[in-house]
């Protein structure tokens, strides 16, 4: 599970720059909980990932991940609870290294390290099997530079790597924001299948709100440094984005921005 505890973060504190990131965050993720997280440029979804993740440390407050308080544990540390996949589908793979090197260094992340090599005849068997489950005819193409991937095929990558270890955490940042929408399509649906699969814990940002809606099991809102909306399951299955645009109006006063990171 996962737990933030008056997270407050303050960007440029005292000069006319000043920005409060994140004012007093309170979230609870339990074993298996899906939560996609929505709210207009500058909301703070970013640097609630960057928090939880281990990138950037609250001025206040705690993180915690199966009860452990991980707030002042480094990201690489915290790496071994957290699998997360970015929005840009160059991030979170190495470019020049092959599709089984790749995996064998993501299947090391919550191991100790040794000498043994990393890519042996029964990894190579196992990463096959577990390609092979994308339909991408990966699992053909194994000693083939990462680098030389499609976008879709990256980012499905990428999501096969964050989720190998069955990770305490899955952090998805808009991690279908930079495809095509056939791509999108795919990683999306390939989400919902291994989140699925493995009960994973889970946390993703979307700048698209019927993606939002259609996936997870709760839904919360974020506008300037808060959550300002908290949707249950019970709730969810009967929203429209219509109704969370109504929402939003009648909590903060004013129309939501009109930008691609909402309306999508």
């Amino acid at each position: 599970m996962l737990e933030l505890k008056q997270i407050h973060k303050v960007f440029n504190e005292g000069t006319p720059d000043e920005k409060i990131a994140l004012d007093r965050i309170n979230l609870t993720l339990n074993a298996g909980d899906f939560v996609t997280v929505i709210g207009s440029n500058g909301a703070g979804k970013s640097t609630l990932m960057n928090m939880i993740s281990g990138v950037m440390t609250p001025d206040v407050g705690t993180v915690s991940i199966d009860g452990q308080n991980v707030t002042s544990i480094s990201e690489y540390k915290r790496a071994k609870l957290i699998g997360r996949v970015f929005q840009d589908p160059m991030a979170g793979t190495a470019p020049s290294m092959t599709i089984e090197e790749n995996l064998a260094m993501a299947y090391s992340r919550n191991k100790s390290r040794s000498l043994r090599k990393g890519v042996t005849k029964k990894r190579k068997e196992y990463f096959q099997e577990v390609l092979s489950t994308l339909h991408l005819g990966l699992e053909n193409r194994l000693t083939a530079k990462v680098g030389l991937l499609s976008g879709g095929e990256r980012q499905a990558l990428s999501l096969l790597m964050a989720t190998f270890t069955e990770p305490s955490i899955l952090l998805l940042d808009e991690h279908t924001a930079a495809l095509d929408p056939s791509r999108a399509e795919l990683i999306t649906n390939l989400t919902k299948e291994i989140v699925e699969k493995f009960n994973l814990t889970t946390l993703m940002v979307t700048h698209n709100m019927q993606q939002a809606l259609d996936l997870g099991n709760r839904l919360i809102m974020m506008d300037n440094g808060q959550i300002i909306l908290e949707v249950d399951e019970g709730q969810k299955g009967n929203l429209t984005i219509e109704q969370l645009l109504y929402e939003f109006q009648r909590i903060r006063g004013a129309k939501m921005a009109n930008d691609r990171a909402l309306l999508s």
